[in-house]
């Protein structure tokens, strides 16, 4: 039992096993995960020229909880719904809203997260959820892909030295932490349900 509660995302331990409620129950997680998205870009941390959220955080802790499937599709319905015009992004709508915004300054992060949740959620999915190191390696090779694509945009519209000043070099040492606190929750919530089956 406890060798298949590691191979398994958290969240599917109390899903349906099947049919119309499985469904259903997969599409709330997705528009909950959404909501959650958006209120962490929204939580944030103004520190000199740039602002510092909690969405690195939600998104990988998202992908370490759902898994690759509903992790992607989570993240999908959060950048359709920014697409749409909805106020889901950080700094909307004060700079901008749907696909102008997303082709600015930030496009590169946002597809950045997708690929995040995909990766993290690739190695749950596979038992890493476990495993503190494991699951901080994933985590951290996610957070590299993503800064190397928001990095790779942002240096297309205003440079590379200007995207590393202000769309890199900030965010490392933040994102670090975000990443070992990411790491080290599912791991003990795998410990503390196996103790609880024994």
């Amino acid at each position: 039992m406890a060798s298949n509660l590691a191979e398994r995302p958290l969240v599917s331990i109390a899903m349906p096993e099947s049919g119309a409620a499985r469904f259903a129950v997969q599409a709330g997680l997705v528009v909950v995960g959404s909501l959650l998205l958006a209120l962490s870009a929204k939580a944030k941390v103004v520190l000199g020229p740039v602002d510092l959220s909690l969405q690195t955080l939600a998104v990988l802790l998202i992908a370490a909880t759902f898994g690759f499937r509903l992790g992607v599709a989570t993240l999908l319905l959060y950048l359709a719904e920014g697409a749409a015009g909805w106020p889901v992004f950080q700094s909307t709508p004060e700079k901008g809203i749907g696909l102008a915004y997303m082709v600015g300054p930030t496009g590169g992060y946002l597809v950045g997260f997708l690929v995040m949740a995909a990766i993290v959620g690739w190695a749950v999915d596979r038992g890493w959820g476990r495993s503190v190191l494991k699951l901080f390696i994933a985590m951290l090779l996610a957070e590299v892909v993503m800064m190397a694509l928001g990095f790779s945009w942002l240096a297309y519209l205003i440079g590379a030295e200007k995207s590393w000043q202000f769309g890199v070099a900030p965010f490392i040492v933040p994102d670090l932490i975000k990443v070992g606190i990411a790491a080290a929750l599912p791991p003990a919530v795998y410990g503390a349900l196996t103790a609880l089956r024994k």
